[in-house]
């Protein structure tokens, strides 16, 4: 059986990419169907999709700062239960992230290339959340019969460019990085349905036929 460990690790990179977008769209206004904004550095802002494991994350009283001197080992009860946690670094990982953002911009009118920017942002957001959940479900399941390719420098990439993205101010920088995190989700996706080809497995063919309607969801920019 091969190891899943090289596609969690993936997942991890591609899921705090996702939040630190998140984060990004909740600090401009542009989440769909969002009520009153929330500020990015809220715990509660956190939330992706859900991660394809039966425990759940211990409430967090705030982003990454201790009451007073314990240290990390004080916030697990010395268990290592936190520390060793993927979830856990994956939040951790956001917060880090989201503490580096620049102040939240102003509301300025919505000009045809402002909306244009929204529109990108959300197809990267909308597809990463979609190629996380195909990456637990369905090649989850094909990682324990079947050992294939895992690229994971690219979604090391894929979260850098994320993370340099959220600390623009909008302009030729913020679209620059916006494109690179488009075509870098486009190369993840394009190597993964690569990786599956050979597999003969009925699970191959629907995971593969969800990842290509991803690649529909990511025309050129």
């Amino acid at each position: 059986m091969a190891s899943p460990a090289p596609l969690v690790a993936s997942i991890s990179h591609q899921m705090v990419a996702l939040q630190t977008l998140q984060l990004l769209q909740e600090e401009w206004g542009w989440r769909d169907g969002q009520g009153a904004p929330r500020s990015p550095r809220d715990p509660e802002a956190l939330s992706v999709v859900p991660v394809s494991r039966s425990a759940s994350l211990p409430a967090r009283p705030g982003l990454g700062r201790e009451e007073g001197g314990g240290g990390r080992g004080s916030r697990n009860g010395g268990s290592g239960a936190w520390a060793s946690s993927p979830e856990v670094e994956v939040v951790q990982g956001a917060e880090r992230d989201a503490e580096l953002l620049p102040l939240p911009r102003s509301r300025e009118p919505c000009t045809l290339a402002r909306m244009a920017m929204r529109s990108a942002l959300a197809r990267v957001v909308d597809s990463t959340s979609e190629l996380v959940s195909v990456e637990q479900t369905l090649l989850g399941l094909l990682q324990h019969e079947r050992s294939f390719p895992i690229h994971l420098k690219d979604s090391i990439e894929f979260r850098n460019i994320c993370s340099h993205l959220a600390l623009q101010i909008e302009g030729q920088q913020f679209d620059r990085d916006l494109n690179a995190a488009h075509q870098c989700l486009k190369t993840i996706v394009k190597k993964l349905i690569q990786s599956l080809a050979n597999l003969p497995s009925d699970a191959h063919v629907v995971a593969c036929a969800s990842l290509r309607q991803i690649l529909q969801n990511l025309p050129d920019i």
